[in-house]
């Protein structure tokens, strides 16, 4: 297996250019495919999860044309594939496999969608219900609640209700809402339980308005899309810097000098932004733009007690901020890492153990106690899980070396994560 071994620091200073945002990228991507009209999408994220979604939508007959660096113009088809029957591969991409599981399932044609094995063992049952209760036809090819799937062609009856869970992953919700307007009939959805991670959705109906298709929502719990709706081409579009990607460098310029990032700002519409919030709590001095935030050093970091429905990706960065926290740090809320690309609450544990931390998980959440001393030369195991070889680059800060396994796994999300991370922690 590779591994990197990263120096000891202690300090971090400089500015970097975020790159584009999972999240907005895969959903931008998929609805300018099923709109009328050519998009020329910017700043698109380049990363493996992108590359399973741009591979997908070629497949089903898209036209794609990356006419500059980051830069990509899709002509969409209207709201009806061409292609009717194709197996498509989409690796462990949930933000491509959730939303293209729904489309296709609305799209009146014969496909199976597989990934890596981990991605079979990410339920998509709750998501494989909803879409059941209007009429469609999807089969499980192997575990049932799980992938791969097979769909089939469907005669589907939006007159009643349509009820989804909430608490395990907003990607069935996202899914759910960005597919419904193909099928031209009134839509209402009613979540169960608890919504979590409510500034996805909030990304989602953003996305879907820029494309012409305005959702009523009702406290968050009552979706109505209306009958007709059509998605019309913006023509041209910018996608955001990575919010979650943000949290590493926001950490690094917290914990051990002045860091500020450039792409996203007090304006923008990613919820995981609001991690800013959360390093100030802990004692960091925060600085906004209008298309930057910055991060200082703060005298002595604090322990921290926080409900983290509203930033479950970027709340990973803070159980490694921990380790430099006084008392002890508790993230609450946070079930839907265990169904991640890795179980991420036993994998965090797990790894923050190796450096000397006290740690106690629990179904949906982790208590963390930093030791008086960090150990050096730790080596992390990192899941194929891109957030964990990111989260425990930051132990470098604590002037202690330490050796990631596997550490090309970044590729999902940032390809140069560890380019980057050095030009920050030159000394």
């Amino acid at each position: 297996m590779e591994t990197l071994h990263l120096t000891p620091v202690s300090h971090a200073s400089g500015h970097i250019t975020l790159p584009g945002s999972k999240s907005i990228s895969n959903r931008t991507l998929l609805l300018a495919a099923l709109a009328t009209g050519t998009t020329e999408i910017h700043d698109l994220l380049a990363s493996d999860d992108t590359s399973r979604m741009l591979e997908a939508l070629q497949a089903l007959g898209i036209k794609l044309d990356n006419f500059a660096e980051n830069a990509w113009r899709v002509t969409g088809c209207g709201g009806g594939f061409t292609v009717k029957q194709v197996d498509l591969f989409l690796g462990n991409a949930g933000t491509a496999f959730r939303p293209l599981t729904a489309a296709l399932a609305f799209s009146n044609g014969h496909y199976a969608l597989s990934g890596v094995p981990r991605m079979h063992e990410r339920p998509i049952a709750d998501l494989v219900d909803a879409l059941i209760q209007v009429g469609a036809d999807i089969q499980y090819l192997g575990n049932a609640g799980f992938p791969p799937l097979k769909i089939s062609p469907a005669k589907l009856d939006l007159g009643h209700t349509i009820q989804i869970r909430g608490d395990v992953s907003s990607q069935f919700l996202t899914a759910l809402l960005m597919a419904l307007p193909l099928t031209k009939q009134q839509a209402t959805i009613e979540v169960v339980g608890e919504l979590i991670s409510k500034p996805y959705i909030a990304i989602t109906l953003n996305l879907m308005a820029k494309f012409g298709v305005d959702v009523k929502h009702e406290n968050w719990q009552r979706f109505t899309i209306a009958a007709n709706s059509d998605y019309v081409s913006p023509q041209q579009i910018f996608v955001e810097g990575d919010a979650s990607s943000a949290s590493y460098f926001l950490a690094a310029g917290a914990i051990a000098g002045e860091v500020e990032v450039k792409g996203i700002g007090k304006d923008s519409i990613q919820g995981d932004v609001r991690f800013a919030e959360a390093i100030a709590m802990m004692g960091a001095h925060i600085k906004y733009g209008d298309n930057s935030i910055s991060a200082c050093k703060a005298d002595k970091l604090k322990s921290i007690d926080m409900d983290c429905n509203h930033i479950p990706d970027a709340a990973m960065t803070l159980a490694v901020m921990a380790l430099f926290a006084n008392g002890t740090t508790i993230l609450r809320n946070i079930a839907s890492w265990r169904v991640k690309e890795t179980d991420r609450i036993t994998a965090m544990a797990t790894e923050l153990r190796k450096l000397g931390a006290r740690v106690e998980e629990g179904v949906d959440f982790i208590k963390v106690t930093p030791p008086v001393q960090l150990i050096p030369n730790a080596v992390i195991d990192t899941y194929d899980d891109h957030r964990m070889a990111m989260c425990f680059s930051l132990v470098s800060l604590g002037n202690v070396p330490i050796i990631i396994n596997d550490p090309k796994c970044v590729s999902k999300t940032f390809p140069d994560y560890f380019l980057r991370f050095a030009d920050i922690t030159q000394s």
